[in-house]
């Protein structure tokens, strides 16, 4: 059986110049539905397992997006930014804004890729349908620009490959006591039927 990132990949790029390739292949992942999947959270499964079921969110699109601009031969890095989601200017149904004010800070993930000899910001975390939320989708991407952070964050994290990030990620949720856990499962599950109904 082909490899799915393979196919995606070779799908996303054929006849590409370099410049439309990154930008192709941000777009594509850009626009696989946002939702919180925790079977995602994993490097080894997250990127397969997000195209397959055509739904993740920034762990598994930053890790994808890096993978395949590594096959372009454009180097990535990856930032993870602390965050709460009660900061996020959207403006949750009134249940989800309560559970995003109890949850606790969390982590984004995005990927900065060198590009014209420079690190650039690249984050693919919300689709294109969200936008009229009022979740700060980027778009009309020129393939060299920085982007905007999906979150507004309040501290950044740096790593040089997507190994090194995971370890580090894994090292901070085991941090999370019971409660935590289970106040951002709820926060979760809130977001992505609230998100669904918004795409209806």
């Amino acid at each position: 059986m082909p490899d799915i990132i393979e196919e995606k990949f070779n799908k996303w790029t054929g006849g590409c110049s370099p410049e439309k390739a990154r930008i192709k292949i941000f777009e594509e992942i850009r626009d696989i539905p946002f939702s919180v999947v925790p079977e995602l959270f994993s490097l080894d499964k997250g990127p397969r397992g997000m195209l397959e079921e055509n739904r993740g969110f920034c762990v598994p699109k930053h890790y994808l997006l890096g993978m395949m601009y590594q096959k372009l031969g454009v180097p990535v890095r990856y930032h993870t930014y602390s965050f709460r989601w009660s900061e996020i200017d959207v403006d949750y149904p009134q249940d989800l804004k309560k559970l995003a004010k109890r949850a606790s800070v969390t982590y984004h993930l995005a990927c900065k890729a060198f590009i014209e000899k420079r690190w650039v910001l690249i984050d693919a975390t919300w689709d294109s349908p969200l936008k009229k939320t009022g979740f700060l989708v980027n778009e009309d991407w020129d393939g060299r620009s920085p982007m905007k952070n999906a979150v507004k964050p309040l501290e950044e994290f740096i790593h040089e490959d997507a190994r090194q990030r995971d370890i580090v990620f894994q090292e901070k949720l085991a941090l999370y006591t019971l409660e935590e856990k289970l106040e951002l499962s709820r926060f979760s599950l809130g977001l992505n039927q609230w998100l669904e109904e918004l795409r209806k």
